[in-house]
């Protein structure tokens, strides 16, 4: 059996019902033996403020960076806010990357990034600003498949249940990304 990779998930959407919670949990569901996938929780985070990130930081910044520091790595499931991520996906990124030169999100950790959205782009703009931000974190992103949702809205049934029309996309999606953890992992 292969070594399992545990696998932080980043929900950008900070509604309990989002569409990207749940579009997060089903690949959770869908993931191979390889992957745990384990959402990592962002609403609490303060904004980051360097006054008060010192000796003792806000418990949820602690709390945040040791599930990032933990983890072997990242998926990020997020809307897109006007061409690009959301205020507390991008307060996430700057927490997890401070203080400078102690970042938790690692050294050429494996990513990936689908983006999930009701309209038809599905969310281009905030897929590609956050792939800009890794080349600045060194995490390394999955570049192909890319995952543009669009239309998220006609995913799940009345009872929260994926549709049989989306499954074999986001199947194709999380078997590309253990591909890729595994990959990037052994080198």
């Amino acid at each position: 059996m292969s070594q399992v990779h545990t696998i932080a998930v980043i929900v950008g959407s900070l509604r309990k019902d989002s569409i990207n919670r749940k579009v997060a949990n089903a690949m959770a569901e869908l993931a191979p033996s390889s992957l745990k996938l384990k959402i990592v929780e962002i609403g609490d985070l303060p904004l980051y403020n360097e006054d008060i990130d010192h000796e003792t930081p806000p418990e949820s910044y602690t709390r945040f960076r040791q599930e990032l520091q933990g983890a072997d790595g990242f998926l990020f499931v997020t809307p897109e806010y006007n061409r690009s991520v959301p205020g507390a996906l991008k307060n996430a990124i700057d927490v997890g990357s401070r203080p400078y030169g102690k970042s938790a999100w690692g050294s050429a950790k494996p990513a990936a990034v689908v983006s999930v959205s009701p309209g038809a782009i599905g969310g281009f703009g905030a897929n590609q600003h956050l792939r800009q931000s890794f080349v600045f974190l060194n995490v390394l992103c999955m570049q192909q498949p890319e995952a543009y949702l669009g239309g998220a809205g006609t995913f799940f049934d009345e009872h929260g249940k994926l549709n049989e029309k989306t499954r074999p996309f986001l199947q194709g999606i999380i078997n590309a990304f253990a591909g890729h953890v595994e990959s990037t992992l052994k080198g």
